[in-house]
């Protein structure tokens, strides 16, 4: 009996909440988005084609196997953003939110889940971090919107101008990267349009930071020394993978004509587009430009960094730019023969090192694994391995660009994606936290050392 009130009130962990929420979720979103009513048409899209919907939506995806905007109805489009800002800034957070707005007290296990959701030492003040956290992306969305509202208004109208700039807003904040503009489009009729490809990539950027880093240079008035290692590894880390997709970018497609269609004719667009490409590729998901058209250099380059992918506690996802930081430091040092790796004149946990040594190793397989699967499943058809390495990384890394259509994928490729993308959003968020708050209790047996030859 003791025994089986022992397992009774053992709390859940983070983990498996994360796991346990993020499913229930994306089942319910499915189950919405299959009702005639979320339909354009009146008719149900199919459950497989909500399910991928909402996985997609919830994961901040982006990936679609029908047209948001055409498919859908305004029901639809509501659950979708719903979803999108759910999944965006964590179910915790929002179920905070919700408990706060209701006048509900924030227990300790809710507490103790937040703070494993930031991955921070302590309970003192989550639940504020929480609500500044929701303030930090409400006030980027509505700024976003606002600037969007100067060319959406005039294209569509007053009621369906402001709807528009909040949900493409919302979506990219949230690095999900939907978009209601119909025939699988993207943001490609806005390819010679500075103002919305600038807006758009802005509060990518913002989003892809991480709320932390966003706090801590509100906290700091943006002095660079004043903030703590974490935000500079991930601000110089952001501007240097912007700064190297766009330069690499503008090389290997300045003379693809095809990608620019004639239509992107003057230099300025280009660097516009460029710059563009490089953001959404950090798993936003908008495309300015068609992706079926980039060199096999350009979709190789494209597949690194939707690897890397965003920052920790950010709306994004990958393997995270402060871990690639990380592994870069430690071959320099290696190669320097230093075995302290140090950056910004602090020295860094060996411990953090072979955590992000094992995310990315993690990562690699996965890719390496689901590729191999849909090549398969696709193997009667004309597709290549780079685009399908391309889906499955978008996938993986919660991107949402696609060079072939996710919709000309087969039933069980798509599966496969969707299994993806829940992995993919759920995956470093567990892993993250079991590899921060796991400690094994066994007593530590110290075996002899050898040395065995490597490389």
């Amino acid at each position: 009996m003791e025994n089986k009130s022992k397992i009774k009130n053992k709390p859940v962990s983070a983990d498996k909440m994360l796991v346990i929420g993020f499913a229930f979720i994306i089942s319910l979103g499915a189950i919405l988005l299959s009702l005639p009513q979320s339909s354009s048409t009146g008719e149900s899209v199919g459950f497989l084609n909500a399910l991928f919907t909402s996985t997609s939506a919830t994961c901040v995806t982006g990936l679609t196997t029908v047209d948001t905007g055409t498919a859908f109805s305004s029901l639809g489009h509501f659950i979708i953003i719903t979803l999108i800002q759910i999944g965006g800034l964590g179910f915790m957070i929002f179920a905070t939110l919700i408990l706060i707005a209701l006048g509900k007290r924030i227990s300790l296990k809710n507490r103790m889940l937040l703070r494993d959701t930031f991955n921070i030492d302590g309970l003192t003040g989550v639940v504020k971090l929480s609500l500044k956290v929701i303030a930090i992306a409400l006030s980027f969305e509505i700024i976003g919107a606002m600037v969007l509202l100067i060319r959406f208004i005039p294209m569509f109208g007053l009621k369906k101008g402001i709807a528009y700039s909040l949900f493409h807003s919302i979506s990219a904040f949230c690095n999900a990267g939907f978009d209601l503009f119909g025939n699988f489009d993207s943001l490609t009729n806005f390819a010679n349009d500075p103002l919305v490809l600038i807006t758009i990539a802005l509060l990518i950027i913002f989003g892809g930071l991480g709320f932390l880093v966003i706090s801590d240079l509100i906290h700091n008035k943006l002095s660079f020394k004043k903030l703590r290692l974490h935000s500079k590894i991930v601000i110089v880390s952001t501007i240097f993978l912007l700064i190297f997709g766009t330069v690499i970018f503008y090389i290997t497609e300045i003379d693809n004509t095809p990608l620019w269609n004639k239509t992107i004719d003057n230099f300025f667009n280009r660097c516009v587009n460029t710059f563009f490409q490089s953001t959404t590729l950090r798993t936003a998901g908008y495309a300015s430009l068609d992706q079926a058209h980039l060199t096999n250099a350009g979709k190789l380059i494209s597949v690194i960094l939707m690897f890397i992918g965003a920052s920790p506690t950010s709306t994004g996802g990958g393997v995270k730019t402060s871990t690639m930081f990380i592994l870069m430091l430690e071959m320099w040092y290696i190669i320097r023969g230093d075995d302290d790796v140090k950056a910004f004149d602090k020295t860094i946990n060996h411990k953090q090192i072979n955590r992000a040594s094992a995310i990315v190793l993690i990562y690699l397989l996965l890719l390496l694994f689901s590729s191999f699967l849909i090549s398969i499943f696709e193997r009667h058809t004309d597709k290549q391995l780079i685009d399908i390495m391309f889906e499955a990384v978008s996938a993986m890394a919660t991107v949402g660009v696609t060079s072939v259509g996710s919709a000309n994928f087969s039933i069980p490729a798509q599966i496969t994606l969707i299994i993806l993308m829940y992995l993919g959003r759920v995956g470093p968020l567990t892993l993250a936290v079991a590899l921060a708050s796991k400690q094994n209790s066994k007593p530590k047996i110290q075996y002899p050392e050898e040395r065995i030859l490597i490389g």
